[in-house]
């Protein structure tokens, strides 16, 4: 079965740390890419990540019919990047994963999009007793019930220039004199490269036999929680406790932490991300992954040293960056 010709896509939250490098790789593959966001204004830039014309912000708010159905006026395929880390007062986990996802699914039948991929987490689960992976299941759920053809990608944590795990690490690290082991550290992971993800969702945009399917992302290793913060103090060169907290009471700490939320200010710990970690977050055996989309999986130590050297003392010119420092 031959690959679908690129047309219109349109990428529902597109303008955030993994749309930004998604809509470039759709526009490198020759789609026009439509970028629907709740303030376009803040999306401009994403224009020169094409050719001239080939990418478009709009406004759109996925809780409102409405404005999914005319962002996705003549689009042949569409994205839907749209997720939460805390909710914050008029914007739910429930609204923006589960309802937002319905809503764009039912779009998508209603004006004959052909594809529709939903970017969710490994972690999701309707049955999860944190919040953000319980909608992000129910969100699957609720695409699928209504275009059963629809291609779901789970990413592992996502790494990059711009992140937002080890970025907050290595930033955490050249003021406080400890970093947290929530739990011991024990949960493992398997970071994924930005790039890889965006690569997954061109292809999966494209494919005609990703119809259908649930793609679970991972890099090439996996790290334990504790490992990924060793490796963060050796390659910006400082040498920082790591404190164990024990599960409860990073939940009671999320808690507490999590009520900047109510006043616009992100959380820098909420009880779901300390839920979260109680599981291992990497891609389950004999799931489909990067490899099945033709992607080799990039690993961490070959980009993060690409963006971790802000954080060594002297920056790029540091000496022997690999150095723990007194």
């Amino acid at each position: 079965m031959s690959e679908f010709s690129p047309g219109l896509v349109t990428v529902f939250g597109g303008s955030g740390f993994v749309g930004t490098q998604a809509v470039r790789a759709l526009a490198r593959d020759g789609w026009r890419v439509r970028v629907a966001v709740r303030k376009p204004a803040l999306a401009q830039d994403l224009r020169i990540l094409g050719e001239p014309g080939q990418i478009q912000p709009v406004r759109c708010d996925i809780t409102r019919p409405a404005d999914v159905t005319a962002a996705l006026k003549g689009a042949n395929a569409a994205v839907n990047l749209v997720g939460l880390l805390f909710q914050a007062p008029g914007r739910s986990f429930a609204a923006a994963h589960v309802e937002g996802a319905r809503n764009i699914a039912e779009a998508c039948v209603a004006g004959g999009v052909g594809r529709l991929v939903q970017v969710s987490a490994i972690g999701a689960d309707a049955n999860s007793g944190a919040d953000y992976g319980r909608t992000k299941g129910e969100a699957e759920n609720a695409a699928r019930a209504v275009k059963p053809e629809t291609v779901i990608l789970r990413p592992s944590i996502v790494f990059g220039n711009g992140d937002g795990f080890l970025n907050r690490f290595a930033d955490m690290a050249t003021t406080s004199p400890a970093l947290p082991l929530i739990g011991g550290g024990t949960t493992k992971f398997q970071p994924v490269y930005v790039g890889d993800v965006a690569e997954a969702i061109a292809r999966s945009a494209i494919r005609p036999e990703a119809a259908g399917r649930t793609f679970e992302l991972g890099g090439p290793e996996v790290w334990t929680f504790k490992e990924i913060l060793q490796y963060i103090l050796r390659e910006t060169g400082r040498s920082r406790i790591l404190a164990p907290i024990p599960v409860f009471a990073a939940a009671l700490l999320g808690r507490i932490t999590g009520l900047t939320a109510l006043i616009g200010i992100a959380p820098v710990l909420t009880r779901d991300q300390v839920l979260m970690l109680k599981v291992d977050n990497v891609v389950a055996p004999g799931a489909d992954g990067l490899t099945d989309l033709g992607i080799e999986p990039t690993g961490l130590e070959a980009i993060a040293p690409s963006y971790l050297w802000r954080y060594r003392r002297g920056g790029q010119f540091a000496p022997n960056p690999g150095a723990v420092e007194a």
